[in-house]
């Protein structure tokens, strides 16, 4: 698995795909840093931008995960399949590879938060917190941006276009009563903006609602990648 993970790493890297989701990472860093917190609210709005990020990313990571696992052509899959002897490893080797690649790209988007956090006086646990919740946000934007590749949806086009309604639907899904079938990204990116105690007293449901949503969307993405050609 760890082979196969790392052979459609390479293969992305070098077909320089991955310089599009470098870019715009890039700008959101931009973004960031042009609005360093200052002022009487400066520590609230430091631990906000953890959300923000996490918000700004999960659209980033979804498209990422989709590209990475659309560079392999379908003979070589077919080939990665054959030679794992079954189809679940290729499976889990690409899921493994979309999100070192996003993880990599976290790491990018977190560091102006990560910087100027202890200067605005947010303390370790709400870094801590910050952290863990784009882990977490990484995974689920990771199987959203799998469901839509193309061993799920061949035609690009429709792939494209579930892979903005799938990141339309996880924001307006959580506006109303239908919210546990989506992401909780309004209610982190709401106990962010509320300061650090909110934050990090609020991370538990949080970080449970993502992995539960996460292990169901990843299951059922297993069970369906298995049965494709």
């Amino acid at each position: 698995m760890i082979a196969l993970a790392r052979f459609q790493i390479v293969g992305y890297v070098r077909s320089l795909r991955v310089l599009q989701p470098v870019i715009v990472v890039l700008l959101i860093m931009m973004l960031v840093l042009l609005q360093k917190p200052g002022g009487i609210d400066r520590t609230r709005l430091a631990v906000g931008s953890f959300g923000d990020v996490a918000a700004f990313m999960f659209p980033v990571w979804a498209w990422t995960a989709r590209a990475l696992l659309d560079t392999q052509p379908d003979e070589q899959r077919a080939l990665s399949a054959t030679a794992a002897r079954g189809r679940t490893t290729p499976v889990w080797a690409g899921l493994l590879a979309a999100y070192a690649v996003n993880i990599g790209l976290g790491v990018l988007a977190f560091a102006a938060p990560l910087a100027y956090a202890p200067g605005a006086g947010v303390g370790g646990g709400a870094m801590l917190t910050g952290t863990a919740l784009g882990l977490l946000v990484a995974v689920a934007a990771t199987l959203l941006g799998a469901w839509t590749s193309r061993a799920i949806i061949p035609d690009a086009g429709v792939s494209l276009l579930a892979l903005l309604g799938g990141v339309a639907a996880a924001l307006l899904l959580g506006l109303g009563s239908l919210s546990w079938l989506s992401v909780p990204m309004i209610e982190w990116l709401r106990a962010g903006n509320h300061g650090a105690t909110e934050f990090v007293s609020d991370f538990p449901p949080i970080a449970l609602h993502l992995a539960l949503w996460s292990l169901a969307v990843g299951t059922a993405y297993v069970l369906t990648s298995r049965t494709r050609p």
